[in-house]
C-alpha cells in the first residue's frame, strides 16, 4: 500500500526542521537553512514483504535477480525489492563461504513503513532521495534513529547492508539518503527520468528524481552524480545532516501521540561505507547543531587538507600506471593482476604506451614494470593495497570512477563530459536504442556511475593498442596541468575537506588494512592522526586482511586471502550504541589485531577474532 502525503500537511515539530518548499533559503552552506522535501510518498510493508528484504530473505537476497513479471514495465513494489537485492549483494558476501548469517548478521523480517520524498539542499540544482525506514517495533523506550549515505555513486538502499541490517532488527528506525548520487539515469533520446516509486515517466508528467534542462536528444544517458551541475561530493555532510532531519520528522509522522521526536530525545548514529563513510565523517564536521550522537565510518573515502591524498589523485595515477606495473614479478599470482590468453599482454602495451609519452624512462618491459611500481610507492602507495588494486584495474574501474568525477567536478552536462566521454547505450560496440526492458530495470540495477545495467562508457579512446590511455592521461592532466579545467578541479577537490568535528562526539573508523580502493595510507589514517593532534579521541581499527569489497570475496582466490569487513562494522556499531545507551566506555584501537584470512573453506569466528560485543 502506498500514500502521497504533501509535505505541508506533515506537522513539523519542535527542532524546526520542516519547511514548506517555498521557504526562502539561508546563505548557502548554514546548518539552519530550510530544508526542502516535495511530497511524501508512504509505504507499508508486511505480510510476505518487509524493510529488511523486501520479503527474500537472505536465500532470496542472495540468489538469481529478483523477476518483472512484465519485464518492461515493472511495478513499484517489483523495482523496490530488486533495488533492495541488488544493494545487499553490492556490499555484502552473502555466499556459502562467506559466513554471513551464521558467523554474523541475519536477515530477519522487519514490518514497517517507508517515508520516502525528494529534497533538495540550499543552492543545489538537482533533487536528490531521502527515506526512513520505521519498523513496526520501533524501541519508544530508547529511542534510536540510524542515518546513513549510499556507498559509492549507489541509489537509496545502498548502504541497507550497514545501516539497515544493524539498526532494523534492533528497532531502529533509519534514515537514507543517495547525497546527490543514485539511478535515476535520464533517456535524453526518450526524455524519460524516474519517478518517487521508482517507474519511469516522461519529464513534466511527474516530479523526476534527475531532469536535466536544456540537455540535447542526442546528449546519451545523463547521470544524477556526474550531470546534476551540482559537485555533490562538497555537500556530503550536508546531505547526512538533511537525511537526519527527515528521519526525525518521519517519526514524528509515524508516532504523533509520541511527538516530538528531536536530537535531546533520540540518539542519532551515522554511519556508512566508502562514499557513505566519507559522507558521515563529513556531516560529523558539519554538525554546529549537535545533530549526531556517535558516528561510525568503515573504510571512508575522507580527504583532509595538507593530509593523504584525495581520490581524484590517486585514483588517476593509478589509472595510468598500474597496468604496467602490474608485469612486475611481485604481482605473480596476484588475483585479477594478469588477464591470460591476451597477446600481446595489456601490461606490456601500457608500458610501452608510458615511455611513448615520456612518462618512463626505462626501455625493457621488465625495467619499465619495475619503474611504474616504484612511482606508485614513491607516492604513498602501499604493496598490500596494490595487491588488491589490480582488482579495479582489471575491472577499469578507475576510468569509469574517474571519468564520472572529473564530469561533477567541473559540473558539466551530458553531451560536454571531460576528455570526450559520454554514457551510451550499446550493443556488441554499436550504438543503439535502449531496450526498453533495460531501461525500465535502470533504477533497480543501477550502480549509478556506468558501465552496467545496459548502458557504457564511450569516448576517451582511440583505435591504438592501448585505447583507454588518451582518457586516461585526459582525466590526470585535470589534477597535474594549469589549465583553466585542471584549477577548476582541484578547487572543486579541495571543497571536498573534512572540517573537525565537535571535541566530545564518539567516533569510530574501521578500515580494511589491505583496501586496495581507499587505501587506509591516503585517507582515515591522516584523517584520525588530525583527529588525535587536534584533541580528538577517536577510535580506530584496522582490520588485518581486509579490502574494500566484501562482494568480491565470493570470487574463488580473492577470498582465500581476505577477511570481511562488514562484521566489524556491525560491532562497532554495537559499542558505540553500548557507549550512549548504557555508558559503556568506547573500545581500544588494538581490538583488531588477530584477524586472519578466510582461507579456502568457510569463514568462521575465530578467524574473524571481533572485538568484544
Amino acid at each position: 500500500m502506498s500514500r502521497i502525503f504533501p509535505l505541508a500537511v506533515v506537522a513539523a515539530f519542535s527542532f524546526g526542521v520542516l519547511s514548506c518548499a517555498t521557504a526562502p533559503a539561508t546563505r548557502k552552506g548554514s546548518m539552519s537553512a530550510p530544508d526542502h522535501f516535495g511530497d511524501v510518498r508512504v509505504t507499508e510493508h508486511r505480510h510476505g514483504d518487509d524493510l529488511l528484504s523486501a520479503g527474500l530473505g537472505l536465500r532470496g537476497l542472495a540468489g538469481m535477480p529478483s523477476a518483472f513479471a512484465n519485464p518492461s514495465a515493472p511495478t513499484p513494489a517489483e523495482l523496490r525489492r530488486r533495488a533492495i537485492q541488488s544493494s545487499w549483494k553490492g556490499i555484502a558476501d552473502l555466499g556459502p563461504l562467506g559466513g554471513f548469517g551464521t558467523v554474523y548478521g541475519a536477515v530477519p523480517a522487519v514490518p514497517g513503513r517507508e517515508f520516502t520524498a525528494f529534497a533538495t539542499l540550499p543552492g543545489a540544482h538537482a533533487p536528490h532521495r531521502v527515506l526512513v525506514q520505521v519498523p513496526d517495533d520501533f524501541d519508544r523506550t530508547r529511542r534510536c534513529l540510524v542515518v546513513t549515505a549510499s556507498s559509492g555513486s549507489r541509489g537509496i538502499y545502498g548502504a541497507i547492508a550497514l545501516a539497515g541490517g544493524w539498526g532494523l532488527p534492533r528497532g531502529c528506525a533509519v534514515a537514507y539518503t543517495d547525497k546527490g548520487t543514485g539511478a535515476g539515469y535520464f533517456d535524453t533520446a526518450e526524455g524519460t527520468g524516474v519517478r518517487l516509486d521508482g517507474t519511469r515517466a516522461k519529464a513534466g508528467e511527474a516530479p523526476l528524481e534527475f531532469e536535466p534542462v536544456g540537455v540535447a536528444a542526442d546528449a546519451g544517458i545523463a547521470v544524477k552524480h556526474a550531470h546534476s551541475g551540482d559537485n555533490p561530493e562538497a555537500d556530503w555532510g550536508r546531505h547526512v545532516l538533511q537525511a537526519a532531519r527527515f528521519g526525525l520528522a518521519m517519526l514524528d509522522r509515524a508516532f504523533p501521540n509520541e511527538a516530538p521526536f528531536t536530537p535531546a530525545n533520540t540518539r542519532i548514529i551515522a554511519t556508512g561505507l566508502s562514499n557513505g563513510g566519507g559522507a558521515v565523517l563529513r556531516a560529523a564536521g558539519d554538525d554546529s547543531e549537535g545533530i549526531l550522537a556517535a558516528v561510525v565510518a568503515l573504510e571512508p573515502n575522507i580527504h583532509v587538507a595538507g593530509r593523504g591524498r584525495p581520490f581524484y589523485d590517486y585514483a588517476t595515477e593509478a589509472a595510468l600506471l598500474l597496468p604496467c606495473a602490474l608485469a612486475a614479478p611481485e604481482f605473480d599470482g596476484v588475483p585479477f593482476a594478469r588477464v591470460a590468453h591476451v597477446a600481446p599482454p595489456a601490461w606490456a602495451i601500457r608500458c610501452a604506451s608510458l615511455r611513448a609519452h615520456g612518462r618512463l624512462s626505462a626501455v625493457m618491459p621488465g625495467a619499465q614494470a619495475a619503474e611504474a611500481l616504484a612511482m606508485l610507492r614513491a607516492s604513498g602507495w602501499q604493496d598490500d593495497a596494490l595487491a588488491v588494486a589490480a582488482s579495479s584495474t582489471s575491472l577499469d574501474l578507475w576510468r569509469a570512477v574517474t571519468a564520472a568525477y572529473a564530469s561533477a567536478y567541473l559540473k558539466r552536462p551530458a553531451g560536454a563530459m571531460p576528455c570526450g566521454f559520454s554514457y551510451r547505450a550499446q550493443i556488441a560496440g554499436i550504438a543503439t536504442g535502449v531496450d526498453a526492458a533495460i531501461r525500465a530495470a535502470w533504477w533497480s540495477d543501477g550502480s549509478g556511475v556506468p558501465p552496467g545495467a545496459g548502458v557504457v562508457l564511450a569516448g576517451g579512446t582511440d583505435f591504438s593498442p592501448d585505447p583507454a590511455l588518451p582518457g586516461n592521461l585526459c582525466l590526470r592532466e585535470l589534477w597535474t596541468g594549469q589549465g583553466d579545467d585542471a584549477r577548476r578541479l582541484r578547487d572543486a577537490v579541495d571543497a571536498t575537506a573534512a572540517a573537525l568535528p565537535r571535541v566530545d562526539l564518539p567516533i569510530l573508523v574501521v578500515h580494511g588494512a589491505q583496501d586496495g580502493l581507499i587505501p587506509v595510507a591516503f585517507s582515515s589514517d591522516p584523517y584520525v592522526k588530525w583527529l588525535r593532534a587536534s584533541g580528538r579521541s577517536p577510535v580506530f581499527w584496522k582490520v588485518p586482511y581486509a579490502q574494500h569489497f566484501d562482494a568480491f570475496l565470493a570470487f574463488p582466490d580473492f577470498g582465500d586471502r581476505h577477511a570481511p569487513l562488514l562484521p566489524f562494522g556491525y560491532v562497532a556499531l554495537d559499542r558505540a550504541w553500548a557507549h550512549l545507551a548504557d555508558g559503556r566506555p568506547l573500545p581500544e584501537d588494538a581490538a583488531v589485531r588477530d584477524t586472519r584470512p578466510r582461507g579456502a573453506g568457510a569463514l568462521d569466528a575465530a578467524m574473524l577474532a571481533l572485538p568484544e560485543r
